[in-house]
């Protein structure tokens, strides 16, 4: 007699939709990310979800989870996530949906958008739920570096110790800055920087940002297809200089290359101060001085060099990259939400 044949196990797709990214991961092991500025165009959300989702492969379920609540073009978070919910209803009918909450499991669409709290900017929490498993003993800290935030997440023992729920809560903990390696205005770092060895203050304009920075230390590769900068024009050198030379009232004709390095070094030293600050605020009352980190995102080269900064000689420092694919660990949210909703199915995603 033949024996019966295998249940086929549910695939399923992630959905991290943040206002200027959204990463999606299959439980096949692909990921995508893709920038899309959804304070801008709100009403083309459910044609962006579908686009993204287009890109992996058919999944039978959806597990969801945002921080695009907070965008200004929604009156409260509570209808931010009422909209967002309803947008990836609309992208994807007839599909089940579940949604992840900031107490650690997973919610029907009726119950979130009845209690908008629970998905309201719970990303983190997957991320760290998972990760946290790569350091089992002992206290450790996540180091999530992304575009425009970084998530500095307690760990002990194998789980996330967080204090902070909501993102004021975690703003007051030091759990969540608002600063990455793309989006964050230099205006933000500091009020004033040294150019040609003298303190100087900053043009409080938008001229350039953190994206101009790494462009010229070489941490980011050039995109001249790229024009979500400061002032519009591509993401390259020549015109990463031309903004860096505005924050300090200059042009090209008066800032050199090597001013422009000069600059933005001075301006890494302040985001990492900065994040320095935080990690050590969110992890002083919660495990005391990490013994391990787990670093990613998309500014995961910050991430390493901060935990080389917050750990003992010869600390373990894992990377997503490493653990997980770059792809991954780019889309790291999306990524932990179809493992975590694979075992809550009983299933091991591949």
């Amino acid at each position: 007699m033949s024996p019966p044949d295998a249940v086929a196990r549910p695939t399923w797709l992630g959905l991290d939709i943040g206002g200027a990214n959204i990463k999606a991961a299959h439980s096949g092991g692909q990921a995508r990310s893709l920038p899309f500025e959804l304070w801008k165009r709100p009403s083309e959300l459910p044609d962006a979800l579908a686009r993204v989702g287009g890109l992996l492969p058919a999944a039978d379920r959806i597990a969801v989870t945002m921080t695009a609540e907070l965008c200004d073009c929604f009156a409260t978070k509570s209808e931010g996530v009422s909209a967002v919910l309803g947008a990836v209803w609309k992208a994807f009918p007839g599909r089940p949906i579940r949604v992840w909450g900031t107490d650690g499991r997973f919610h029907t669409m009726e119950e979130s958008v009845k209690q908008p709290d629970l998905p309201a900017a719970s990303n983190w929490l997957a991320l760290a739920t998972l990760a946290a498993r790569l350091l089992p003993e002992g206290p450790g800290i996540l180091i999530d570096v992304g575009s425009t935030t970084a998530d500095l997440i307690p760990l002990l023992d194998g789980r996330p110790a967080a204090r902070g729920r909501t993102d004021t809560d975690r703003l007051q903990a030091g759990e969540l800055l608002y600063a990455g390696v793309r989006r964050t205005p230099i205006m933000a770092l500091a009020t004033e920087l040294p150019h040609r060895g003298r303190p100087t203050g900053l043009a409080a304009e938008l001229f350039a940002s953190t994206l101009d920075v790494y462009l010229t230390l070489g941490d980011l590769p050039p995109d001249p297809t790229d024009d979500s900068t400061a002032d519009g024009r591509p993401a390259t050198l020549p015109a990463a200089l031309d903004r860096l030379a505005r924050m300090v009232g200059a042009d090209r004709d008066r800032f050199t290359p090597e001013d422009a390095r000069a600059f933005a070094l001075a301006a890494d030293e302040a985001l990492m101060a900065r994040l320095a600050a935080s990690a050590e605020r969110a992890c002083l009352e919660t495990v005391g001085r990490p013994r391990g980190a787990v670093v990613s995102g998309s500014g995961s080269f910050l991430a390493r060099r901060l935990a080389a900064r917050l750990l003992p000689e010869g600390a373990p420092v894992l990377s997503l990259d490493d653990t997980w694919g770059p792809l991954a660990s780019t889309a790291g949210c999306a990524y932990a939400l179809v493992v975590l909703a694979g075992e809550r199915d009983g299933e091991s995603p591949g």
